[in-house]
């Protein structure tokens, strides 16, 4: 089993005087391991982390039907132009399904998540995310995959443009009643939510913070504090071992600073999402501008995307109520 001497090395927690403080203990991204009392939690979620990666290799390597669908539009009475740009577009629209239906996946996992890192085992979320690393290591990990497939989604315009061609395409078999192979694959009613799903503009953002509201409703019994502390808490953990160079030199890896990095981003958009007023406003619990110095303190070309995240996937930015300092702390080039 899991032996408990293992988690004095773990995290060496800083003595906190201050109880204004952040928290301060080391979030061991690299090396966390369930403990017994997170395990079964853990291995249901590691089974849709695991297939994470070869979703964003997929989406990394999606290329579209674009030539194929621009000739056969141009030439509407060459069958053979409208059966090539056909066959090239449904094994495309079988992938974009895919991506969905991982998005459902990666939905009910953060749900079995929150549910851990919420419930009434700790007294708080800094305690909750001090002793079940694993798990807080995997809300980590579903948050870097949320931010590059958005990013990947956001720069690939062929997404939507394979898709509404594919169901263009299929309405007008479907007057002239031609059987169309393919049409198994994705019938009216999932055509209409994958549609919806890849109209957003970050379609995987949109499923984690639908998610984590869904996930605040239906437990009433819980205050919706027990979610946005543990989400401003994991912001604070991540700016504090990024700003503190003992913490940092502990990462023994360049891609932990970058997994931080878009963690940390990735946690304050979903706090955004959630609390009732956002993550720019006075009652916030996460220190906006100690974070976006954090971002600026990084070589500038590999924080733009993540800086853009802030600007233009937010809810709240542009309230009255943001502090003025934040706004153009972020605007600046």
């Amino acid at each position: 089993g899991y032996v408990y001497h293992n988690m004095g090395n773990l995290l060496k927690v800083l003595t906190c005087t201050d109880l204004e403080q952040e928290p301060n203990f080391f979030l061991d991204f690299e090396n966390a391991q369930p403990t017994d009392g997170e395990r079964e939690v853990w291995e249901q979620v590691d089974l849709v982390l695991k297939d994470a990666r070869s979703i964003l290799d997929e989406l990394q390597a999606y290329k579209g039907a674009g030539q194929e669908i621009r000739e056969a539009i141009q030439n509407p009475n060459d069958e053979a132009l409208q059966e090539a740009s056909w066959a090239a577009v449904v094994p495309l629209v079988g992938k974009l399904k895919k991506f969905y239906e991982f998005s459902l996946r990666l939905e009910a996992a953060l749900h079995s998540l929150l549910g851990a890192l919420t419930n009434e085992t700790y007294d708080d979320p800094t305690q909750h995310l001090e002793r079940e690393q694993a798990l807080a290591k995997q809300f980590a990990e579903i948050l870097h995959f949320t931010l590059r497939f958005d990013e990947l989604k956001m720069t690939n315009p062929a997404i939507q443009n394979d898709f509404s061609y594919y169901r263009r395409t299929l309405s007008r078999m479907r007057i002239n009643n031609t059987q169309a192979e393919g049409e198994n694959e994705v019938n009216n009613e999932l055509a209409n939510r994958i549609s919806l799903f890849y109209a957003d503009a970050t379609p995987m953002l949109k499923t984690l913070s639908d998610g984590t509201t869904k996930f605040v409703s239906e437990n009433k019994n819980l205050p919706i504090e027990n979610t946005t502390d543990c989400l401003s808490t994991m912001a604070s953990v991540c700016k504090v071992m990024l700003e503190t160079p003992e913490y940092r030199s502990r990462f023994t890896s360049e891609e932990t600073v970058s997994f931080c990095l878009r963690v940390m981003v990735g946690v304050i958009i979903l706090y955004d999402y959630v609390h009732p007023v956002g993550a720019f406003s006075k009652s916030s619990k996460i220190d906006m501008k100690g974070c976006i110095k954090v971002l600026r303190d990084q070589p500038p070309n590999s924080v733009e995307g993540l800086l853009n995240a802030l600007r233009y996937t937010t809810k709240h930015l542009n309230d009255e109520s943001t502090n003025k300092t934040i706004k153009s702390m972020l605007q600046q080039q």
